[in-house]
């Protein structure tokens, strides 16, 4: 049970909500934001002294039926329910290392991905495994050490200046809003990992836009579903982005293709036609 995490997070999720959010009238003038503990305590059917506790970190374990109606008060999302209970240790947790290894299978179908740019991220956001589409159109991988790897450490740190021009303002902060949910998760799935902990230490000490991120305490991403990138040798195009989750081993497979007939599928098959003589920018 992490209870710093747990009572910085319930509060997070308090203040995020209006009284008209769970049905209650606003009243009088409050001097904090959000709804007040005792009003989280009656909708979660717990002692307001309770809650308290747990919000300042003082309180034993929770129970899940606890867990549940906090959930339900605080009109928490499947994910940030999950969540919960991962802070709580009331749900499996994987206290060893996250995973870098990609199954063989997954290697060999990224190669069978017709015009389709794909690799294999970590829990931690670092590039395990690319083809080489996804290396002509985003970045020589081969080229880059681990910690140049990690999209994440890239995102906020910036040591990719040459790539990084391929994606505007826009994308960068939309690609942000994603990482930091993700992180914040896998840390709770990996709270043991060093990797993962002092990647997450990193960020928050280097990156004053990821310290603000983090304290939001947010562990549900929108899903990207469209991303536009410039590239010297095609111009600007937009691909379809998925992602897969390979659970087996907390890894996720990520897909840039685009519709047929597109120009965004026009300048994939081209991209896949030039290959490294695409002209990847100077570094």
């Amino acid at each position: 049970m992490d209870k710093k995490d747990l009572g910085s997070f319930l509060r997070s999720r308090r203040e995020r909500l209006r009284p008209a959010d769970v049905g209650l009238p606003s009243g009088a003038r409050r001097r904090t934001p959000g709804l007040r503990r005792e009003e989280v305590a009656v909708l979660a059917h717990i002692s307001t002294e309770y809650y308290v506790r747990l919000e300042q970190g003082r309180a034993p374990r929770p129970s899940g039926e606890v867990l549940a109606g906090i959930a339900g008060a605080l009109r928490l999302t499947d994910a940030e329910s999950d969540h919960l209970h991962l802070l709580a240790g009331t749900a499996p947790s994987r206290s060893g290392l996250h995973r870098r290894d990609v199954r063989p299978s997954i290697l060999a179908l990224l190669e069978r991905l017709p015009q389709t740019a794909a690799f294999v991220l970590s829990a931690a956001y670092e590039v395990l495994a690319w083809n080489d589409l996804a290396a002509t159109l985003m970045a020589d991988f081969g080229a880059l050490t681990p910690e140049e790897r990690n999209l994440a450490r890239w995102a906020f740190l910036g040591p990719w200046d040459a790539e990084a021009a391929r994606y505007d303002a826009f994308e960068l902060a939309e690609f942000r809003l994603h990482v930091v949910p993700g992180l914040r998760s896998a840390l709770a799935r990996y709270p043991a990992d060093p990797a993962v902990r002092g990647l997450v230490g990193e960020l928050r000490d280097g990156s004053a836009e990821f310290a603000r991120l983090w304290e939001r305490h947010d562990v549900q991403a929108r899903p990207t579903l469209t991303k536009t990138i410039r590239h010297p040798a095609v111009g600007e195009l937009t691909v379809d982005c998925d992602e897969l989750t390979l659970t087996d081993r907390d890894q996720h497979l990520v897909l840039y293709s685009a519709p047929a007939g597109s120009p965004g599928a026009e300048a994939l098959a081209l991209l896949n036609v030039l290959g490294g003589q695409a002209g990847a920018y100077p570094r």
